[in-house]
């Protein structure tokens, strides 16, 4: 017959594990859930979603977004059939013409390079430091670029396989004759959500013309919301 000391121990063994169950469940639902920002522009707007599978990348930029640290910065850096790029904390309120690129907040995030994650067109990435300053590949605390590119065929693909040692699946390669992307940026670029609406919004934008350090003549500024 037990004992009323070991019953308690049995119970309070069993409410710990049925706790713990209940906390990891409800970590997994976070850890689940799908989040979209909103990318407002005088051009329009895009609705991206970021990928849980980078969530160092997904919760960084939660956070500035929610912080506000984003509204009223510029699409810094333009290169029509490649991408476009923001973030600058400096560029807020720059003047015509100042250099941008340089701003940051005084930290770096580890990069979280995905297999399956890859720079099709529409693809939002982290920007970051060369090789030669950053051989980790980290990222930037709050400069990011939305990938516009062009479209490979099987031979240009071919290419870009040897002359940088990549390889992609049958899936990317279908995805970048058809969608388009930049491919010889995989692998050395963390790829942290897509855009899911608006995809014209960066064709106009990286149509804009541009001057000195491809940064746009008139300034193509954003701001941005969780939406969901």
């Amino acid at each position: 017959m037990m004992t009323k000391k070991v019953l308690f121990l049995l119970f309070f063994i069993v409410f710990s594990v049925f706790s713990f169950a209940q906390k990891a469940d409800k970590q997994n639902k976070v850890d689940d859930k799908e989040y979209y920002v909103k990318i407002e522009t005088s051009y329009g707007d895009m609705v991206v979603k970021l990928y849980n599978e980078t969530p160092l990348h997904r919760d960084n930029f939660i956070k500035l977004v929610k912080d506000g640290t984003y509204d009223g910065l510029i699409f810094h850096r333009v290169i029509n059939q490649f991408m476009i790029q923001g973030g600058d904390p400096n560029s807020r309120d720059a003047k015509p013409g100042q250099m941008l690129g340089d701003g940051e907040l005084g930290y770096t995030i580890p990069a979280e390079f995905v297999p399956g994650l890859f720079h099709k067109k529409g693809a939002l990435a982290a920007a970051r430091q060369g090789d030669e300053v950053n051989p980790q590949k980290a990222s930037s605390s709050c400069q990011f670029y939305i990938v516009q590119g062009t479209t490979w065929d099987a031979n240009r693909l071919k290419m870009v396989e040897q002359r940088m040692g990549k390889s992609f699946t049958s899936e990317q390669a279908e995805v970048y004759a058809t969608v388009g992307g930049t491919p010889f940026l995989d692998g050395d670029y963390t790829v942290f959500g897509e855009v899911v609406e608006g995809m014209e919004v960066i064709d106009k934008i990286a149509a804009v013309q541009c001057g000195p350090m491809d940064r746009p003549i008139e300034d193509v500024k954003m701001k941005m919301s969780i939406i969901r």
